[in-house]
């Protein structure tokens, strides 16, 4: 049952067709992992706490510099020098002082991934690599844990969000690891193209945990892309791929 702080502060949550005081309370018995504190983990991180997710997850091994406050919004200029995951600790502790957080100064390899994540209903991969956002989708479909992806790149991002043996898997729609891809520290970022993936991402947590989410009748998934400087969306559909890597979860899940 809601307290009557948590019904006067998730009122709106609460007030949605559909959701309810029940939406509200699989919200708070959830927990989501966001593994990386910057552009996208910002946005995700601040949206996810403010819905009420019950235990967070924050992990990043960087510690705060002043370039990049331009974009990652949950952390401030009195904390330069700090860790990303102690700052954004503060931040949504202060903003939501009822959850549960726990903070990991370290990367996420292939030996600790496991044991990470499956400690979590949901994870948020908002890393800035190919190599980490592979990593992360293969640990998820090993302990199945459902994932939201996003990458970002000058006025430009795309998403998709995965629930293993449901939904196809990010190698279903890059089946081989891109090399040479330009970074932002490159080609650069306008701050509030993370910040629109990344609340995508903090969407696609809170649809799942609350029960909103139905996967796809033929079982196919979407990317979700934006670009800033037309200001135009597009969602491509995206079939299962039989010969990927999670094709195997399809006929076990």
């Amino acid at each position: 049952m809601l307290s009557q702080e948590q019904r006067e502060r998730y009122q709106r949550n609460i007030l949605i067709p559909g959701f309810g005081e029940s939406g509200q309370e699989r919200l708070l018995d959830g927990s989501v992992c966001i593994v990386g504190l910057g552009g996208l983990g910002s946005s995700a991180a601040l949206y996810l706490a403010a819905a009420g997710v019950g235990r967070l997850g924050l992990i990043d091994s960087d510690t705060l510099e002043l370039s990049n406050l331009q974009r990652q919004v949950v952390h401030t200029t009195d904390r330069l020098g700090m860790s990303k995951a102690r700052s954004a600790e503060m931040t949504l502790r202060a903003l939501n002082p009822g959850l549960t957080l726990q903070t990991a100064q370290i990367r996420v390899t292939a030996e600790n991934a496991g044991d990470l994540f499956s400690a979590y209903d949901f994870v948020v991969e908002a890393t800035d690599n190919f190599a980490a956002k592979f990593l992360i989708n293969d640990a998820c479909l090993e302990c199945r844990t459902p994932f939201a992806t996003a990458g970002i790149l000058a006025l430009a991002g795309q998403m998709m969000f995965v629930v293993p043996g449901k939904t196809p898997c990010l190698r279903c729609a890059v089946p081989v690891e891109p090399l040479g891809v330009p970074t932002t520290g490159e080609l650069g970022v306008l701050g509030a193209v993370p910040g629109v993936l990344g609340s995508l991402e903090a969407l696609a947590a809170i649809r799942f945990l609350a029960g909103l989410w139905k996967p796809a009748a033929d079982g196919s998934g979407a990317v979700l892309s934006v670009d800033g400087e037309s200001l135009r969306w597009r969602t491509t559909r995206l079939p299962r791929n039989p010969s990927c890597r999670c094709a195997m979860l399809w006929s076990i899940s």
